[in-house]
């Protein structure tokens, strides 16, 4: 069994979190924290494989609590789990090493693939000896869901700007209010946005004005 410390500020959240992840076959729950130092505490008690890791907490920054794990001797996997959705947090989760970064709030089915590709991961890595390139190949894979090839006219670096934008905003966005973040013309942030709408990692909301269509409103929604 994989071993989880659920860490969540919201006591009401992380039940929900810890109920989904005992859904998971696989993993079990060994305990819960709700500040920064109760995390570090069970994260020396506990020793758990994995820590579902939550960025606001009431103490300390989710982040310095990912540096302290990081300077100490368990040898422990994160997940971050937040509201955070700024590119300075999403960076520093990244170069701290978290194996994923999932915004809320999400449904269990996104929580689950991402268990099974770390699970797939954790097995993998569980015996001795060398790996062949192949190997290795394959374990960084099962940790990153794979990607859907763009349509013909979209690049993958454009396709990250508009990502960024739309991940970093607080709230929706309009095309031009996407545009003017990536930096990028409307009509082909418009195109990225509808691609996103279309392979289930973005969704649309209206917002009605006075006269004529309702404007197209944008979120993230994806991985």
């Amino acid at each position: 069994m994989i071993r989880v410390l659920v860490v969540d500020d919201d006591f009401m959240v992380a039940r929900v979190h810890r109920g989904f992840v005992e859904r998971v076959p696989g993993f079990t729950v060994d305990g819960v924290a709700h500040t920064g130092a109760e995390a570090l505490d069970a994260v020396r008690s506990l020793r758990p494989d994995l820590v579902l890791l939550d960025i606001y907490l009431p103490d300390i920054s989710g982040l310095e609590v990912l540096r302290r794990v990081r300077e100490g001797a368990a040898p422990v996997d994160v997940l971050a789990i937040t509201a955070a959705r700024d590119v300075a947090t999403i960076r520093t989760a990244l170069r701290g090493g978290v194996i994923h970064y999932l915004i809320k709030p999400f449904t269990f089915e996104v929580l689950r693939e991402r268990l099974d590709r770390y699970g797939a991961a954790h097995r993998r890595l569980a015996g001795d000896g060398d790996v062949a390139q192949d190997d290795v190949d394959r374990l960084f894979g099962a940790l990153r869901p794979t990607r859907i090839s763009l349509p013909k006219g979209l690049t993958a670096p454009t396709a990250d700007l508009v990502r960024t934008a739309l991940i970093a905003a607080v709230g929706d966005l309009s095309a031009s209010e996407c545009a003017d973040v990536a930096r990028l013309s409307r009509v082909s942030t418009r195109r990225y946005l509808e691609y996103f709408v279309e392979s289930g990692t973005a969704a649309v909301r209206l917002r009605y004005g006075g006269t004529g269509r309702p404007e197209r409103r944008y979120y993230w929604t994806g991985p």
